[in-house]
């Protein structure tokens, strides 16, 4: 009796009761290949994209071999044109041309480039204990304490005084240097320890 009891309570439990099973378990196998196929798409792209300028340029590249071309303010478009405007190779807008007038309104999806890094400060370059060092400031959200003993790479944007921009990558390559923000010996950081 307590065995048919039990059973009916578990089938009640099953049909009221969500269940929280992972999707890849349901999953048929072409649908996991897909998400494979896509996630190695996408993992690569976001690893050549490690700065905002890096992946403006990257996505503004994207845009052209899906359809899309550089917006020309002269130039008249018509509906269903594709057209991208990158803006200080930092920022990309894309637009599909509605058949309406503007003033009747438009359809905006807005994201922003979170792109988790160290900014270094101008003039950063000084010297300590026979050392080089620069002076930084973070940004991304990543805390502190996440940047230590790994290894980082710089990029950024050189301007010359005659306006001439060299784009500087250093440290990705498996024989270039590498940046590492190092940490404190155990022993060595009670003070550290004790902070937040």
């Amino acid at each position: 009796m307590a065995e048919k009891k039990e059973n009916k309570t578990e089938s009640l439990k099953n049909k009221l009761f969500m269940s929280n099973k992972n999707g890849y378990f349901a999953a048929k196998k072409k649908d996991l290949e897909q998400v494979d196929s896509f996630a190695k798409g996408y993992t690569d792209f976001i690893n050549k994209s490690k700065t905002e300028r890096l992946f403006a340029k990257n996505m503004a590249e994207v845009a052209r071999d899906n359809g899309f071309a550089e917006f020309d303010p002269d130039k008249k478009y018509k509906p269903g044109d594709r057209v991208y405007y990158l803006h200080r190779n930092k920022a990309l807008i894309l637009c599909v041309i509605g058949e309406k007038p503007v003033k009747e309104g438009v359809r905006i999806a807005a994201a922003h480039i979170d792109s988790p890094r160290i900014d270094l400060k101008p003039n950063p370059l000084y010297e300590a204990d026979e050392l080089a060092l620069f002076k930084t400031h973070y940004y991304g959200g990543i805390k502190k304490y996440q940047w230590t003993t790994i290894p980082l790479a710089m990029y950024g944007v050189i301007v010359k005084a005659d306006g001439e921009k060299i784009d500087v990558a250093l440290g990705d390559k498996p024989d270039e240097p590498k940046f590492v923000i190092t940490d404190l010996l155990p022993h060595l950081a009670a003070q550290q320890s004790k902070r937040t």
